[in-house]
């Protein structure tokens, strides 16, 4: 077993655009936007992620998206698995429950912002964090919001970790 106390926070960042995002963005919102963004968190040898069935977890690249686009070394954590896996189980109860999922305030870019912050106290890059922000800020994006409100992005490859698997 390896006695190291320290452990590398990986994110990866997938376009699920497929690089439409770049093409019609332009057309669509009137502004480029380079991709429309999902993260995880990979530590551990697993890769963590939120989406519409709560916490998941795979190996890293797992999912049906495959290899990320990006991965950025957020840096290394003192966190065992054993608390970190606590932390998670308590979130996927309470803050990151399947019914909590919402597509521009509460997503997996929001799960992995709050990980990264708990695992090394960095978050991850703005230009994440703020695209639904600026999908919003278009008139475009205030006409498709009861739409994308609706959606629950999660892909499948995933174990649910922790939580309840009802909508209560």
């Amino acid at each position: 077993m390896d006695h190291n106390t320290t452990f590398t926070v990986k994110l990866y960042i997938y376009d699920l655009s497929k690089g439409m995002a770049r093409q019609l963005s332009p057309i669509m919102l009137g502004k480029q936007l380079d991709g429309i963004w999902h993260t995880s968190i990979v530590v551990y040898g697993e890769e963590f992620f939120f989406g519409g069935v709560g916490i998941s977890s795979c190996l890293p690249g797992g999912t049906v998206l495959g290899e990320p686009n990006s991965i950025i070394e957020l840096g290394t954590t003192e966190v065992t698995e054993e608390i970190f896996m606590d932390y998670l189980s308590s979130l996927g109860e309470t803050t990151y429950r399947r019914d909590r999922y919402r597509l521009f305030e509460h997503n997996c870019n929001t799960f992995s912002n709050e990980v990264a912050q708990f695992l090394t106290g960095k978050k991850i890059p703005s230009y994440i964090t703020d695209l639904p922000s600026e999908v919003l800020s278009t008139p475009f994006g205030q006409v498709l919001r009861p739409i994308l409100d609706s959606i629950h992005i999660s892909p499948p490859g995933g174990n649910v970790i922790g939580g309840h698997h009802d909508q209560s």
